[in-house]
């Protein structure tokens, strides 16, 4: 194809200096009065918001007072917030002299309650902020806890200076489990990376770390009753159990509590190898490096299986003060519980005809051991059974048919289905995805069996280098449909947020946005990446699943190819959709449009030469060369189809034949990436008269 040239260039080179990937978004204000403005970027939104005019100025010597009850954890928790705000926004206020501290903050608590935080509590709060004051008024410590992190999102600039304009906010979440899944078993996260993504579900208002501690790959708890569990399970990479107090209470002080799962019957290796007698049939020779499902199981059979969990678990909830224990429960393949004549004369003798009974008469023998410590026990769909107790909590991965099913038969439920980071999905696609479905045919009281949602980041293909930047910031999307009203639906408004809480999360020191350029840096052997950068904002990872069907991977594997530098959901993906749709809708009308997405097409065409130079010079990015040699056809393509609908003009059957092959070719798998911009290209195409 040829190219429409440089046209305008005067006007799209000072627009492609000035916009490409980071900051584009127009964050909006709304007017609250008093001939003030209010930019709200709070996320999650809040129950309720009146916007009441005026500004608290912040200035030196404020900071805050606390009436009623208080507690170490309110007191850690103003702190932080009081730190946050002399540095939000880069607005660095001034440090209170001593003896010249005015209150501007006051803080009222009703009852601290528990020192460690349970599923039941009140999270609920209300804030006020006008020109002379701030008051944050909390039933409890965690409502207080939110309500400080929602008055450290207020904070902007006014003619240079640092305000908190006039709100009254009423807030309460909406579901009262939110939570996040890390996965550190296939690859092990240090605790410094552990406690940065607890300060980061703090700022969203997420509040349970459900922490996957066990799996084929790896046994990361230590155990004093069974220390070889980790001996021989985890390659010297586990949490010691100071560590684990440590994270139980650093997380407690920010609201959020800690679920640990171990991993069983299946998914057991790790287990097994350490403890041969559990197993169904041969035991493990060596932990299992690739991923997937694994052959091995537990002995369901055996009372010595039952004698081992119980002193495990009586040894891991006095490190875990939480009421609940995930025992996983997934894929237990277990084929010894289809051939071995002793298991099959047990299941005979008991009345279990197939390995879903016998797997549910484990699970009933657990949950007994885990009553009798007081606690309840969770596990994924596979546990969802009959003949299991309802005082079970079923997680669904399966799907929001899955939770609606188990709800309507009286289980309580968390989502994860639609959540999966691992997917690479937008925040948009896991932003629409609601816990309680609108078509489900539940009443009143089965809906409110489901307590919430979880985001699941598990880590087949993420290390500690990578977790940021496949967390953040989309987890927090999720984050707002788990807290705020059934009704905030606005894709458009929540990615205008999602930004700024994007920054907000670099600020507490997360490397989602850093992660990339550094991974750049390594990649091309030079910090010279601006146009290898530009090229990478169009790309993003593929999922988990594409990323296993075509390499399959193992735990060994090093994650450093450019395919783990990029980021899921990048913001050209959404802002291409943006400009596309708004052009489309009077292509020549509609300039502002015309000229941003001019610009980036100039800019993807512009920075292919030097990027596919660094590729070629680079033994580590050369699987790249073939997306390099795309980017610049794609983008002179976009500059085709603009030009030609501003203009009214039709373009060939040859030239849509072309332009639409090009973008099928480019929808090929290709170095574990695609493009972000493909499906809005294609509108442009599809929109160009024939």
């Amino acid at each position: 194809m040829k190219g429409i040239g440089l046209r305008r260039a005067a006007v799209l080179r000072l627009l492609i200096l000035g916009v490409l990937w980071l900051g584009m978004t127009d964050l909006g204000q709304s007017e609250p009065g008093s001939g003030s403005r209010f930019d709200n970027r709070l996320l999650p939104q809040p129950a309720s918001l009146k916007q009441t005019g005026g500004a608290f100025l912040l200035g030196a010597g404020f900071s805050a007072q606390v009436e009623g009850a208080s507690d170490p954890r309110l007191e850690a928790a103003i702190g932080r917030a009081l730190a946050r705000l002399r540095t939000r926004g880069g607005l660095a206020l001034p440090q209170a002299e001593s003896g010249s501290s005015t209150p501007g903050l006051t803080v009222h608590v009703l009852s601290a309650g528990a020192a460690v935080p349970f599923a039941e509590e009140d999270e609920s709060y209300r804030l006020r902020v006008t020109a002379g004051a701030i008051s944050l008024d909390a039933p409890r410590t965690a409502g207080a806890i939110r309500g400080l992190q929602t008055l450290v999102q207020l904070v902007q600039t006014a003619d240079g200076n640092a305000v908190l304009p006039g709100v009254e906010i009423e807030d309460a979440p909406r579901f009262r489990w939110r939570g996040l899944l890390v996965d550190c078993s296939r690859h092990f996260e240090p605790v410094a990376e552990i406690k940065r993504t607890l300060d980061a579900m703090e700022a969203v208002k997420l509040n349970v770390f459900h922490w996957h501690l066990t799996d084929d790959q790896a046994f990361r708890v230590e155990s004093k009753v069974f220390p070889r569990l980790t001996e021989v399970g985890s390659d010297g990479l586990f949490y010691s159990q100071q560590q684990i107090r440590e994270v139980v209470a650093y997380a407690a002080d920010r609201g959020i509590r800690v679920v640990p799962e171990f991993e069983m019957p299946g998914h057991s290796t790790a287990w097994l190898l350490a403890y041969p007698e559990l197993s169904s049939g041969p035991a493990p020779l060596a932990i299992r490096r690739e991923f997937g499902i694994s052959p091995y199981a537990m002995d369901p059979t055996r009372e010595e299986t039952y004698s081992f969990l119980e002193r495990f678990l009586g040894e891991m909830v006095t490190l875990f003060p939480d009421a609940y224990v995930h025992i996983g429960g997934d894929e237990t393949t277990a084929p010894e519980w289809k051939t071995n004549p002793r298991i099959l004369a047990f299941m005979r003798g008991h009345g279990l005809k197939d390995s879903a009974a016998l797997q549910a008469y484990f699970n009933r023998r657990v949950l007994s051991i885990l009553a009798r410590l007081h606690r309840h026990m969770i596990g994924w769909d596979e546990i969802f059974n009959p003949a299991l107790p309802k005082d079970a909590v079923i997680q669904t991965w399966r799907g929001e048919a899955s939770i609606a099913a188990s709800s309507g038969q009286g289980y309580q439920g968390i989502l994860s289905a639609g959540y999966y980071l691992d997917g690479m999905k937008s925040a948009e696609e896991h932003y629409l995805v609601d816990p309680v479905p609108a078509e489900a045919d539940l009443n009143l009281e089965q809906r409110e069996l489901i307590l919430g949602g979880e985001v699941a980041m598990w880590s087949e293909f993420v290390n500690e280098d990578t977790l940021d930047s496949r967390i953040w910031p989309r987890a927090a999307a999720v984050a707002e449909r788990l807290w705020s009203p059934e009704s905030v639906t606005d894709v458009d408004d929540m990615y205008r947020r999602l930004n700024a809480i994007s920054v907000e999360l670099d600020g507490l020191g997360l490397r989602h946005l850093a992660q990339q350029e550094s991974a750049l840096h390594a990649l091309a052997g030079t910090n010279d990446t601006a146009d290898l950068k530009t090229f990478a904002s169009v790309l993003q990872p593929a999922s988990f699943r594409e990323r296993y069907d075509r390499y399959h991977g193992s735990q060994l594997d090093p994650l450093d190819r450019f395919s783990d530098a990029v980021r899921p959901d990048p913001p050209a993906r959404h802002e291409f959709d943006r400009l596309v749709k708004a052009y489309l809708s009077a292509p020549q009308q509609r300039s502002a449009e015309r000229n941003l997405l001019e610009a980036r097409f100039h800019a993807l065409a512009a920075c292919a030469p030097v990027a596919s130079r660094q590729i070629e010079a680079s033994s580590a990015l050369r699987e790249m060369r073939a997306r390099a040699q795309q980017l610049p056809e794609l983008a002179d393509l976009g500059l085709q189809a603009v030009d030609a609908l501003a203009n009214g003009r039709a373009m060939s059957p040859e030239w849509h034949t072309q332009a639409l092959a090009s973008i099928v070719e480019a929808e090929k798998p290709s170095a574990n990436v695609h493009f972000v911009f493909l499906l809005p290209l294609r509108s442009l195409v599809l929109s160009v008269k024939e």
